[in-house]
């Protein structure tokens, strides 16, 4: 009888030990998870005023390169036409919208392609924070952060961190960067033909060159100096602009 509880009592303790390993398993991935939205809320916050430092692609880019070329510049520094090329090419309603165009959205659900419907916003929060790919944890993970910086941050710091970490070319990230590399100039001092060279080139940075025009970008480009001077007329450079 006392051997029968003994082993009794040692089959309970064999089953109790997985319980209490889940149990410290599941505090883990709890404390875990918290950990990982108290250094993204810290990390909100604090872009609005530091420059995000190496994002997973320039990271990845440096490895595999060797070296990248960045120099992030207030944008103050920042020529007020390379600001306007850069909305009027990738997302014309940056002033009217809270982080998601709608009727991009909509209208790329109608031509059976979500391509050209991501927002400047949405590209930042991909840039900073998530990486590069096509799949719906990132797209469902960017969906719930671009509201968020949306409403921590100014409209003229998105494009700021915009142009500060965008691709311009294979290893040069941010607009100081290219413009030395491609021009010769500052960013604060690029003509309006070269800044619409330069937004013209986003969409495809490692196949296209703003040095090097082919006729498809010079015929981009002059269609972005005529939607980057349309957007100062209309008012949809306002919100980001002096």
């Amino acid at each position: 009888m006392a051997g029968r509880r003994k082993k009794t009592a040692k089959g309970r303790r064999r089953r109790a030990a997985p319980v209490g390993v889940w149990r410290r398993l599941r505090r883990w991935l709890l404390w875990s998870a918290l950990a990982l939205v108290a250094v993204f809320a810290l990390s909100l916050l604090a872009y609005r005023w530091v420059d995000p430092p190496a994002t997973i692609y320039t990271w990845q880019e440096e490895r595999r390169l060797g070296a990248i070329s960045r120099e992030p510049v207030p944008m103050a520094r920042i020529a007020p036409v390379m600001a306007r090329s850069a909305v009027a090419a990738e997302d014309a309603n940056f002033c009217l919208h809270w982080g998601f165009d709608m009727a991009a959205i909509r209208d790329a659900i109608a031509d059976g392609s979500v391509r050209g419907a991501s927002t400047v916003s949405q590209q930042v929060v991909k840039n900073v924070w998530l990486w590069h790919g096509r799949n719906w944890a990132r797209k469902a993970l960017e969906a719930a952060i671009t509201p968020l910086m949306e409403a921590a941050w100014s409209k003229r710091r998105v494009l700021e961190v915009y142009l500060n970490i965008a691709e311009f070319d294979e290893g040069v990230f941010g607009v100081e960067a290219a413009a030395r590399h491609y021009f010769g100039v500052a960013a604060a001092d690029l003509s309006a033909v070269q800044a619409a060279r330069l937004a013209a080139v986003l969409p495809d940075p490692k196949g296209r060159s703003a040095s090097r025009p082919s006729a498809a970008l010079r015929q981009r480009a002059a269609a972005i100096v005529d939607g980057a001077a349309t957007i100062a007329r209309d008012g949809r450079a306002a919100c980001f602009e002096d």
